[in-house]
C-alpha cells in the first residue's frame, strides 16, 4: 500500500466515460419513447427502464473494483472537483429532498425554502470551517479522525456508535423512498424491491468502495439531472415558451396568488415554532403558495434552516467524501460545486410544483366549463390523486394528492407520453440509490475500521482490512432494508431527524477540534455523548407529545448542550496534548503532507522494523 502526499494523477478520460454513460441512458429514454408510439406493452418498458440502469450500475461497479486501501477508502485520492461537488450535491438530496421535498413544495409553497436555505447553508458551513483541514488531516472516516485527532480510542467507537445512528435513519429513508418509487414504476411488492434495491447497492460498491461509489454515484447523479432537468425543461418550453424553469415559473406565482386567495384558501396563523411540513400521504391544499409562515412558524423557520445546515456540514456520509479530492484546493472547489449542483435541483423541484399547482388551481377554479381534465383522471388511476370522481366541481378541499407522487403527476398533467413519466421515476430512484450508498459505504468503513479495529492504532493487513469492510457493506445494506420494512416512517420526518442528531452530536465537536486548541479528550467525549443524548430524548418525548418544540427540529437542542459541556470539561482540566497541538497546527496549513498518509506510513515503519 502506497501514501503519497502529492496530488495524484487525474484519470484524463473520466469525460469521456461518463459521456458516453449519459448517451447511453438518453438513447434509452428515446427507445423507450419510439416504441412507446409504437405501442408496445407499458409494463415491459416501466421494466426496462428500471432494469437498464440497474444492471449498468451493477457493471460499472464492478468493473472498478479494487483491493489498495487508499483506492477502496478514499478513491486513491484523484477525483476531480467537478464529481466530487456532484456526488456531494446528489448524496445531500438523495430520493426524499427529490421525491418527498417536490410535495413539500407544492403544498407548503414558500415555507420549504427551509430544505433549500439548510442544504446550502451547509454545504457553506463545511466549505469554511471544516472541509479543507479535514482533507489535510485526510482520514477515512470521521470516527478516525477524531480518534487520531486526540489520540483517543475510546473516542473514536463512542463516535462511531453515535455517527451509525443518523446513517442507519438516512439509509432507511432512502430504501422506503426508492422501494416506493419502484414499486410505481414496475409495481410488484414493495418489501421485495426494497429488498433489490439494497442488493444492487452491495454488488455495485463491495467490490471498490468509495472507487466503486465513486464511478456509480456520478452515472446515478448524471441519471439523477437528466431526469429532472429534461422534463423539467420540456414542461417549462410548453407551458411559457422559455427553456428555464428555474426562471419562467415566476410570472405563473404572481397569478397563483391572487386566484387560489378568490378560490377560498386562506392565510394561515400558526405557532412561531411550528414545523409542519407534509406528511406521507394524501393531503389537500391548504395555504396560498407564498404565504410565508403558514405551515413553519418564523422561530421553526430559523431552527430548522440551522438545523439541516449542521447536519449537512458534519454528515458523516458527506464530510468524507472531501478526502477523495486531490488536494485541500480541490475540496474548496467541490463545495463550490456541490452548492451549484444542490441549488440547481432544489430549484428545479420547486419549479415544478408551481408548474403542477397552476395545473391544479385550472382544475378546482369555479369559472372553469366542461368536464373534469382527463390528467386528474390518470393520476388517480396511478394513486397519485384521490377525489370524487362522480363530481363535476372540485374545490382544494376536494382535491388531495399524494405528497410522493407530486413530482410523478407533473407530466401526467402537461400530457406528456408515459416515457417521460418512467424517465422522472428512474431519476428518482437513482438520487435514493445514492445517498443509500453513500451512507452504506461510509457506515461499512466505521464498521470496519473504527469498530473491529477501534481499539488499536496497528493496522490489519491491506487485504483484511478491505475484505472486513466488504463484509460489512453487505451487512449494512441488508440492515438498511430490515429497518425500513419493520420500521416504516416518513422518510423525510426520519432525514430531517438523522440531520438534528449528526448537527447536535458531531458538529460542536468537529469545529471544536479544529478552531479551538484546548479542547481535550474529555471535552470531545462528553460534547459527543451529551450532544447524541440530548439530541436523542428531545425527539423522543416531542413525539410523546412532552415537549411543545416539534420533533424534526427537537433535536438541535442538544447542540448548545454539546457546545457549554465540551467547552466546560475541556477548562475544567485544561491538559490538551502536545501532539494535539501539533495536529492542529498542521491542519491548518493547506499544503505539505497529508496528516493520516504520514501516521499510516510511520506504523508501517514500525512494524516492519520489529519482524
Amino acid at each position: 500500500m502506497a501514501f503519497s502526499a502529492r496530488a495524484r494523477v487525474i484519470n484524463p478520460r473520466l469525460g469521456t466515460y461518463f459521456s458516453i454513460f449519459a448517451a447511453l441512458y438518453t438513447a434509452l429514454f428515446l427507445l423507450v419513447l419510439i416504441f412507446e408510439q409504437l405501442k408496445f406493452d407499458e409494463h415491459f418498458l416501466s421494466v426496462v427502464f428500471f432494469a437498464g440502469p440497474i444492471l449498468i450500475y451493477c457493471v460499472i461497479g464492478l468493473c472498478v473494483g479494487t483491493n489498495d486501501v487508499l483506492g477502496y477508502f478514499a478513491a486513491g485520492r484523484r477525483v476531480p472537483a467537478a464529481y466530487t461537488g456532484l456526488l456531494l450535491g446528489a448524496s445531500s438530496l438523495g430520493g426524499t429532498l427529490i421525491v418527498a421535498g417536490t410535495g413539500a413544495f407544492f403544498f407548503s409553497g414558500f415555507d420549504a425554502l427551509v430544505l433549500l436555505m439548510g442544504t446550502l447553508t451547509g454545504f457553506v458551513i463545511m466549505a469554511i470551517a471544516l472541509a479543507p483541514f479535514y482533507r489535510k488531516f485526510g482520514a477515512f472516516t470521521v470516527p478516525s479522525y477524531l480518534g487520531r485527532r486526540f489520540e483517543s480510542r475510546g473516542l473514536r467507537v463512542i463516535t462511531a456508535g453515535v455517527a451509525a445512528v443518523p446513517m442507519l435513519l438516512v439509509l432507511s429513508a432512502e430504501l422506503r423512498i426508492g422501494g416506493g418509487v419502484a414499486h410505481r414504476l414496475v409495481g410488484g411488492n414493495t418489501d421485495s424491491l426494497i429488498f433489490m434495491l439494497a442488493l444492487t447497492i452491495a454488488i455495485s460498491i463491495a467490490a471498490g468502495g468509495k472507487r466503486s461509489f465513486t464511478w456509480v454515484g456520478v452515472a446515478q447523479s448524471i441519471a439523477l439531472f437528466l431526469a429532472l432537468l429534461g422534463v423539467a425543461t420540456t414542461v417549462s418550453v410548453i407551458v411559457t415558451s422559455l427553456p428555464i424553469p428555474q426562471l419562467a415559473n415566476g410570472p405563473m406565482v404572481r397569478g397563483l396568488v391572487r386566484n387560489e386567495v378568490n378560490e377560498g384558501l386562506q392565510l394561515i396563523n400558526i405557532w412561531p415554532l411550528a414545523f409542519e411540513l407534509p406528511h406521507e400521504g394524501f393531503a389537500a391544499i391548504t395555504k396560498p403558495y407564498t404565504q410565508p409562515f403558514g405551515a413553519i412558524g418564523p422561530v421553526g423557520f430559523i431552527i430548522g434552516i440551522f438545523a439541516i445546515a449542521t447536519g449537512v456540514s458534519a454528515a458523516p456520509w458527506l464530510l468524507p467524501r472531501v478526502a477523495a479530492s486531490p488536494g485541500v484546493y480541490e475540496a474548496r472547489k467541490s463545495l463550490g460545486w456541490a452548492t451549484v449542483f444542490c441549488g440547481l435541483a432544489l430549484l428545479t423541484v420547486s419549479s415544478a410544483a408551481v408548474f403542477l399547482r397552476d395545473f391544479t388551481l385550472d382544475a378546482v377554479m369555479s369559472e372553469r366549463l366542461g368536464p373534469l381534465p382527463q390528467w386528474l383522471f390518470q393520476a388517480a388511476a396511478q394513486h397519485i390523486v384521490a377525489f370524487d370522481q362522480t363530481a363535476t366541481r372540485l374545490g382544494f378541499e376536494g382535491l388531495k394528492f399524494d405528497r410522493d407522487g407530486v413530482l410523478f403527476a407533473l407530466p401526467l398533467a402537461v400530457g406528456l407520453p408515459s416515457a417521460f413519466t418512467y424517465l422522472l421515476m428512474a431519476g428518482a430512484l437513482a438520487a435514493a440509490l445514492v445517498t443509500a450508498s453513500a451512507t452504506t459505504v461510509s457506515l461499512a468503513a466505521v464498521l470496519g475500521e473504527d469498530v473491529v479495529q477501534g481499539m488499536s492504532w496497528e493496522p490489519m493487513t491491506p487485504q483484511r482490512r478491505v475484505w472486513i469492510v466488504r463484509g460489512f457493506v453487505a451487512i449494512v445494506a441488508f440492515c438498511g432494508a430490515m429497518l425500513s420494512i419493520a420500521a416504516p416512517t416518513d422518510p423525510l420526518q426520519l432525514v430531517i431527524w438523522a440531520l438534528s442528531i449528526t448537527g447536535a452530536s458531531l458538529f460542536p465537536v468537529m469545529v471544536l477540534s479544529i478552531w479551538w486548541k484546548r479542547l481535550t479528550v474529555g471535552g470531545a467525549i462528553i460534547g459527543v455523548v451529551s450532544g447524541f443524548a440530548a439530541a436523542a430524548f428531545a425527539i423522543l418525548i416531542s413525539e410523546m407529545g412532552m415537549l411543545s418544540t416539534p420533533s424534526p427540529i427537537a433535536g438541535i437542542l442538544g447542540l448548545p448542550v454539546s457546545f457549554v459541556l465540551a467547552l466546560a470539561t475541556s477548562l475544567m482540566r485544561p491538559d490538551a496534548s502536545r501532539h494535539g497541538l501539533e495536529i492542529v497546527r498542521d491542519i491548518r496549513v493547506p499544503g505539505g503532507e497529508i496528516i493520516y498518509d504520514r501516521e499510516m506510513q510511520r506504523l508501517q515503519l514500525r512494524k516492519h522494523a520489529r519482524t
